[in-house]
């Protein structure tokens, strides 16, 4: 049915280790070429790692399923050097409505403050993410991608990983340092390990339907309570690139999803939603269950797990792809130190500490989205229909509707890596925040804060005026990049240019300091993946040494 799309075909390319006929090692293996296998493997490519991707497919994505892409996400892949494909691509949206019957009961803004790079969200189909990243790849000298490659058995040592693989032209088997597990949420490599994974299904299911239409309808994001054209249940609208729509009916867990994928009970849910005079053609139907649930730990010894491999959550808020592009933003910086030996692996525990959090909160946001869209009992239905009605008028109801709460970033406040505030500070940017973009300029013109932020740590310095950083000071802040974990040190500041040869980051709107109350001395101490470390209200390179030594579990 697919019209709008071309499948690439990767070519099945045969392995050294079946020309030669002997067993290859590799310092990290990632299994599986999914949105979350790609972006792990970019990251760490990107920082100048060694990286074998294996995937037993020769394509991308069959169908749309993942859309929504959010803002976070997109400044994730702002710093692994794709994040412009994908929103020119995508559809941006920042407002979504939700309905009760006909009439509009609440509806919220993503993004209401000014000075953004991002849109809150943008939906574009999972095939163009995939496609992108996979372009993305072919730009990193140090990336091996090999398709139609299936792993068949992955046995942990102290020392290595060893994988045997399934080929067309036969098995092979290769040793690696670290075997990364991105293979879905039904992982045979967790099966083969005989690893944990415990939660809850939801007896209810859903139909997607894909249709290619010309409508006039906003990029925004809308969803129904018992509207008319299918009472008594839900549906979502999404608006994605190629004039394509995300319709999401909810079809009961009594429905039978083999009959319902049928063009002919599909289109006249379509049509009763749309009018039988619109046009439009079907491309892609699935039926889907879902399912709350996670691993105890994603990382085992030298085998770690990422996305759905390691935790599954309802489709509701978009909380899949989002939160699985976030584990490798979280897990790429922390291997990297570790295969360097710049970090002890007791680091990699807190990939699991800081991860099975976020998991955590998406499941919790997950699971009462999903309690409050499907009502279990009557009374729970009266209760939801009485919210839904209250909003309409009365606001404090508003924050009660939950028809799926959005993917935002986790905040790690409590992150054993982050360094207490020691000083007073107003605001949101606390250790373990995700950071907040912000418009500057730099000697190259202008640009966005976060540009300039990740794949390493750096240490944020405002003055006023940067021609009048003290020799002292800029002296210190130099030797920070002479450290065995390397510290960029910037300066941001209302104007000048600093001395000594330091970047200098023009608060040309005064947003950054806003955003991270700064005022002259304010030091900030960021980690590679763009969350804030540490802060204080004057430099002292001692204490944000001691800072970088326990980020890195290095003290």
């Amino acid at each position: 049915m697919q019209k709008t799309f071309t499948y690439p075909k990767f070519e099945f390319v045969r392995p050294p280790e079946l020309v030669e006929g002997r067993v290859g090692h590799y310092p990290v293996v990632v299994v599986g070429a999914g949105p979350v296998g790609l972006a792990t493997a970019i990251d760490l490519a990107q920082q100048g790692q060694q990286v074998l991707l294996l995937d037993n497919d020769d394509t991308v994505s069959l169908g749309s399923r993942g859309v929504c892409y959010a803002k976070h996400t997109l400044e994730v892949l702002d710093r692994m050097g794709c994040g412009d494909k994908f929103v020119r691509k995508g559809v941006s949206w920042d407002v979504g409505r939700t309905f009760l019957r006909e009439s509009e009961v609440f509806n919220f803004n993503l993004r209401p403050e000014e000075h953004h790079h991002r849109p809150g969200m943008i939906n574009l189909q999972q095939y163009y993410l995939e496609q992108y990243l996979v372009e993305r790849t072919d730009e990193l000298p140090g990336l091996e991608k090999r398709f139609k490659s299936n792993v068949i058995s992955a046995v942990p040592s102290d020392d290595k990983v060893t994988v045997q693989v399934d080929t067309p032209e036969g098995p092979y088997s290769l040793t690696t340092d670290w075997l990364v597990v991105a293979d879905g949420a039904r992982s045979p490599i967790r099966t083969m390990l005989g690893l944990d994974i415990e939660g809850k299904v939801f007896m209810d299911r859903f139909l997607i339907a894909d249709v290619v239409m010309k409508a006039d309808f906003p990029a925004e994001r809308w969803f129904w309570f018992d509207p008319p054209f299918h009472p008594n249940q839900s549906v979502l609208l999404h608006k994605q690139a190629d004039n394509v729509w995300r319709i999401d009916f909810q079809l009961g867990w009594n429905a039978d999803p083999v009959e319902e994928k049928k063009p002919e009970k599909v289109i006249p849910r379509i049509k009763a939603m749309l009018g039988d005079e619109r046009e439009f053609e079907l491309e892609w139907v699935s039926i889907y269950t879902f399912q709350c649930r996670r691993m105890n730990s994603f990382n085992h010894g030298r085998v770690l797990f990422v996305g759905d491999s390691a935790h599954q959550v309802s489709p509701f808020g978009a909380r899949g792809a989002n939160s699985g592009i976030q584990d490798a933003d979280n897990l790429a910086w922390k291997l990297k130190l570790v295969m360097d030996g710049k970090a002890p692996a007791t680091l990699l525990d807190s990939y699991t500490e800081e991860r099975s959090y976020a998991a955590d909160e998406n499941i919790m946001n997950s699971t009462r989205s999903t309690d409050f869209i499907t009502p279990k009992s009557n009374t729970s239905r009266m209760f939801r229909n009485a919210v839904l009605e209250l909003a309409a008028q009365h606001p404090f109801a508003r924050s009660l509707v939950n028809s799926g709460r959005l993917s935002v970033p986790t905040w790690l406040a409590e992150s054993s890596l982050n360094t207490p505030d020691v000083d007073d500070f107003a605001g949101n940017m606390i250790p373990g925040a995700p950071m907040a973009d912000a418009p500057l300029q730099t000697d190259k013109g202008e640009g966005w804060l976060l540009s300039e932020m990740g794949n390493r740590f750096q240490a944020l310095h405002y003055v006023e005026d940067a021609s009048l950083l003290d020799a002292n000071t800029a002296q210190s802040m130099a030797e920070l990049a002479l450290s065995t974990v390397a510290v960029e040190p910037m300066v941001v500041a209302r104007q000048g240019v600093a001395p000594a040869g330091l970047k200098t980051l023009i608060d040309s709107k005064g947003c950054i300091a806003q955003r991270y109350d700064m005022k002259p001395g304010t030091t900030y101490l960021s980690r590679p993946d763009q969350h804030v470390a540490a802060r204080w209200r004057a430099l002292d390179t001692s204490k944000l040494n001691a800072a970088v030594a326990r980020a890195t579990c290095n003290g």
